[in-house]
């Protein structure tokens, strides 16, 4: 049976911190940003608006300063080589996340097959974005499912991986869920957790516990089984 296994990237497969907030400290506008996340944590800003007011805050950015930040950011350990293990097994990986494509994309040199992001204007900025292109929490499911069916699969055949309150919607409708560094949020709804900084060992959890829901569909009632 093939798999599509979704990852979450700010806060998941970026331990501790986002996009944003790595763009953010490289372009000396931390506290700024850090104002704007808070103002978006407590639902007083939506996705849009967010993206609206980074494009506005970032004018200058180019995409020499986004590939630097890329190879600096604090990535999971092991990411590489999860991908790696994926394709090898002739499955796929996707990431689905709210931040910017242009930052996002880059995770296809880990070897991710497919990413979807919120869509950007090219760098640098001259214009917002549009604000059908920037996506919401309830986006991911949408994301995942076309994913799924692109590939003739069923959401059984998915194994998503997340941290945060932008993840519960897609953690809400999926059988298999692995909640990395979570909050208690989505802890609740995982159906494992890993705490840790190695993406192996959370894919590994996820793969034995495959493993023994497979066996136990496939093993007879014990009133059918034979005794010795």
């Amino acid at each position: 049976m093939s798999m599509l296994h979704v990852f979450d990237m700010d806060g998941t497969l970026l331990r501790g911190t986002t996009a944003s907030m790595e763009i953010a400290r490289k372009m000396g506008c931390l506290p700024e940003l850090t104002r704007l996340e808070s103002l978006f944590g407590c639902g007083a800003m939506t996705t849009r608006d967010f993206a609206s007011s980074i494009c506005r805050m970032w004018g200058t950015l180019t995409l020499s300063i986004v590939d630097e930040v890329f190879r600096g950011a604090p990535w999971i350990h092991g990411l590489p080589e999860v991908m790696r293990d994926i394709r090898a097994r002739g499955e796929r990986s996707l990431v689905v996340t709210m931040s910017p494509d242009f930052f996002a994309e880059r995770l296809r040199s880990f070897g991710a097959d497919e990413v979807v992001a919120s869509r950007f204007p090219s760098l640098p900025f001259q214009e917002a974005p549009d604000p059908a292109g920037i996506l919401c929490p309830a986006d991911k499911v949408t994301a995942v499912d076309r994913a799924l069916s692109r590939h003739g699969l069923r959401r059984e055949q998915c194994i998503a991986y997340g941290d945060s309150h932008s993840d519960a919607p897609l953690f809400d409708v999926l059988p298999h869920t692995v909640a990395i560094n979570a909050d208690a949020y989505l802890r609740a709804r995982a159906r494992l957790q890993y705490e840790g900084s190695d993406l192996r060992e959370a894919y590994g959890m996820a793969r034995r516990r495959l493993v023994d829901e497979r066996h136990a569909e496939e093993e007879p009632p014990a009133d059918r089984r034979e005794t010795r």
